[in-house]
Order: C-alpha cells, then structure tokens, then sequence
C-alpha cells in the first residue's frame, strides 16, 4: 500500500514563511479531507506536493513509497503516482484535449499505449462522467464552462490512475448533479485502491463522499487529525473551539493563498444568524 508522508514541512514564498511544520499522511483506499480557514497554507500544501517550482521548501521531506520526493521534478511526482486537479484549470490554445491526455498516460507509462487502446479508455471514461466526448476534440480548457474545466480534471484522473490524488476545490463551479457524478468517481476509485487529499468549499461533497479522515490546517500547521465529526463541527460552528480548546490563536486571512473555505462559510452563516 502506497502511502505519502509528510514530515515537519517548513516552505516560502518570496521570503515569507507559509507552511510552518506540516506533518500529515495519506494511503492508498483512504480519502483526508483538508480543512482551514481561508489562507492558511491549504492550495500552497497541495501545490508544495506536486512539485509547483513558485514554492520553496526549507526544510522537512516528503515520501512517496517510502521514496523520497522532496526535490523531485513535478514530472517525477507524476510518473511516481501523485496527481493535482487544479482549483483553475488554465486554458491553453492549440493544444487539443485528447492529444493533451494521451500524451500525459503515455508520460506516465512503462509502455506506450495505441491510439485504439486510448480512444476505448477515453471513450469509456467520458461517459462515466457523462461528458460529452466532442470536449476532447477542442482546445485544452478553452471555451470550457467551470463544470466542465473540473469534470475534464477528474478526467485526467481516471485516464493517468494514480496512487494518490489531490483535489483542491473540484466542487466550485459545479452543478447538484455533475457534484453527484463527481462524488461517485471518487468513491468509486478510492474502493479501486486510490489514496485522496480533498479540499472542498462546503460541506456538501464531503457528506457525498464520506472521507475516512479530516485534517485541520491553521496557521500553516496541522493542528487536528481525526474522524469525521471534524467536519460536521466546522461546518456548523467555524472554528472557534480551535482558539478555546486547543489555545491557538487564529492568525489573520491571506487572501493570496487560498480563497473560500468550509470554515469561513460557517463563520459567515454565524454572523449572519
């Protein structure tokens, strides 16, 4: 069984300190889901992982398979089993979808699959999304409606079938029943063996795909690892117990890192009740 461990992970950005000691694991067959307030180091955890080259790691590890991973190109990551769904998926002109797609399995393969093979698997895994097969003869997310941009990220997910994924807010932009279709992809791949990191808005997808695990992220740190009651907790209540009973003070939003949150949601819908 697969598993990624991260171990006392300080990084920066331009100087400034943003993960401040992380210390979290996930395994293959298990979904964690990621909480926190807005800005304090949840996408920067899921882009650090990937391998993204804006942020500096300054000390700490990463393993993967008990491989170490902490400077590895982010092509490295990939061929070695992580996988990021992107919270904003870019456009990119003249690249078409499916060239795109089958070169990234190819990249990732010990061997290089035929054109049939991946016309049959891309076929296969369009309608399990219930996506429309056309979105693979056009540009790379361009002209892509925000539903769309994220179903074609858990497409990708289906097509590379990694060890462990990363989803960083995959539920924006989509509708109740692409959320559902979603959902079951999940499910369905965590029963298949793959591991999960999950950062959603709401609560919603995480009452859909039941995670094993919640994590807590605050000042840069994981300050809680436990069941899912965490999240209920949050949801209804934000994140005031974290300042009563654990006497962390909460430090200031950086707008810059991260955007909505479950917790920030629930701190809004206090106010306003």
């Amino acid at each position: 069984m697969a598993t990624l461990k991260i171990n006392d992970l300080h990084v920066e950005v331009e100087g400034k300190k943003i993960l401040k000691g992380v210390t979290v694991s996930i395994s293959e067959g298990e979904t964690v889901a990621l909480l926190g307030p807005n800005g304090h180091g949840k996408s920067t955890l899921l882009n650090v992982i990937m391998g993204h080259p804006r942020y500096k790691i300054t000390s700490g590890s990463m393993y993967l398979d008990d491989v170490d991973i902490t400077h590895m190109t982010t092509d490295e990551r990939a061929r070695a089993g992580l996988f990021l769904a992107l919270q904003n998926p870019a456009e990119v002109t003249g690249v078409i979808n499916s060239d795109f797609l089958r070169a990234a399995v190819n990249a990732t393969s010990e061997e290089k699959i035929s054109t049939y093979k991946f016309y049959k698997m891309l076929d296969g895994a369009t309608k399990e999304l219930k996506m429309p097969f056309d979105l693979a003869t056009r540009s790379l997310n361009e002209g892509f409606s925000g539903g769309e941009k994220k179903r074609n990220e858990i497409l990708q997910l289906l097509l590379l079938k990694p060890k462990i994924a990363m989803l960083d807010e995959i539920d924006s932009g989509l509708d109740v029943d692409a959320i559902q279709i979603v959902a079951d992809v999940i499910k369905k791949e965590e029963e298949n063996g793959r591991g999960f990191l999950v950062i959603s808005h709401y609560a919603r997808l995480f009452d859909l795909i039941k995670p094993t695990r919640a994590v807590v992220m605050i000042n840069g740190r994981i300050v809680l690892d436990g069941d899912t009651s965490l999240i209920k907790r949050i949801d209804q209540n934000g994140y005031e117990f974290i300042k009563t009973e654990l006497r962390i003070e909460i430090e200031k939003e950086n707008a810059d890192m991260n955007t909505v949150s479950i917790g920030s949601c629930a701190v809004k819908e206090s106010i306003k009740k």
